[in-house]
């Protein structure tokens, strides 16, 4: 259990792992899904051909918009592409870098699905099944004394045993196998083709932009660490401005009642009322507070923080918050940092 239990805080510290780990269950949750996926072929001509194409795309579709919706980083990116520029430039190679990033985890699902569907060759078989070859598979003399409708009748229902009854013109397990070997070998070539993108993409691309791929690298990850850490300080700020209003509000109500029993007490025993003294932790709760004690004043700067991020930019200007808008302060001396080196003789 607790080695569970690292692993899954590892994936949550680690967003990346985290989001691979997905795509992977979510790969072997539709090869689950196929297996357990009873296919129906309509065996009529006009129904076979879509309700396979359907089969095909349909669930890959779904499984690629499930894949980009369980990605946390789409918010992320429709955050950073509308977000008004305002201190910060947007930069479309971070946007790029994001949308490719999080579209090639959410195509492993789909990609699954695809091949595991041309390897079993059954949607490939109620697909084209009225296009088989019969003057080379079959009795190909009888074809030019059947009408086409009667031929397509016939051939759609190769992939239903129970109600083809078409024998004498073409052995079924002879139009099976042969749709099956040419799905199978569609299916083969996808995963090839597949694992050459991706091996390009992954490994051939950043040789030739290393420099501007590192850079959408960096900033992406910046952009990530930045939401979440503004995330966990907004959290902290609210938990300390709860704690304190409710503070607030039980040290009033303890004056109001001390009042009232003050008054109502014998004179000749006065009671020596001391000032409630604050509990312990309140000026720690206060000072996280950061001088923002009004929900005004905080609406402001959540405004500004969407409006007018500050600038990527340390040392030299520090933004202050003026009204509904950050502006910079004038230039700020750096700070001298100093190491100190310890050697053992």
């Amino acid at each position: 259990m607790d080695k569970f239990r690292m692993i899954f805080q590892f994936l949550q510290s680690n967003q990346e792992s985290f989001m691979n780990g997905i795509c992977g269950i979510m790969a072997l949750a539709s090869a689950q899904m196929y297996s357990a996926f009873d296919f129906n072929c309509p065996c009529l001509p006009g129904y076979n051909a879509a309700y396979s194409m359907g089969i095909l795309l349909a669930p890959p579709l779904v499984l690629f918009l499930l894949g980009l919706v369980m990605n946390n980083n789409v918010s992320m990116l429709a955050e950073e592409w509308k977000r008004p520029p305002g201190h910060r430039a947007k930069d479309p190679a971070v946007l790029r870098y994001m949308f490719c990033s999080m579209a090639q985890r959410a195509l492993i699902a789909p990609v699954v699905w695809v091949a595991v569907t041309l390897l079993d060759g059954k949607c490939f078989l109620c697909a084209f099944c009225t296009a088989v070859p019969v003057t080379a598979l079959g009795n190909g003399s009888l074809v030019p004394d059947l009408p086409a409708p009667e031929l397509a009748r016939l051939l759609a229902r190769l992939p239903c045993p129970e109600i083809y009854d078409g024998d004498w013109l073409l052995a079924r397990e002879v139009a099976v196998r042969y749709l099956r070997c040419i799905s199978q070998a569609l299916g083969w070539s996808f995963v090839l083709l597949t694992t050459l993108l991706a091996f390009v993409v992954r490994s051939v691309r950043p040789c030739f932009t290393q420099a501007a791929f590192l850079k959408s690298k960096y900033w992406s990850h910046y952009i990530d660490i930045e939401r979440r850490l503004f995330d966990e300080t907004c959290t902290e700020h609210a938990k300390a401005f709860a704690k304190v209003c409710i503070q607030q509000f039980f040290e009033a109500m303890n004056n109001d009642l001390e009042l009232g029993h003050a008054h109502g007490a014998m004179a000749m025993a006065p009671a020596s009322k001391a000032a409630p003294m604050p509990p312990d932790g309140g000026e720690e709760e206060r000072e996280k507070l950061r001088g923002i004690t009004d929900q005004g004043a905080m609406n402001r700067l959540l405004t500004s923080w969407h409006k007018c991020k500050p600038p990527l930019r340390l040392g030299r200007e520090e933004p202050l918050l003026m009204g509904n808008g950050w502006a910079g302060g004038g230039p700020q001396p750096l700070r001298k940092e100093v190491a100190t080196y310890f050697s053992k003789v």
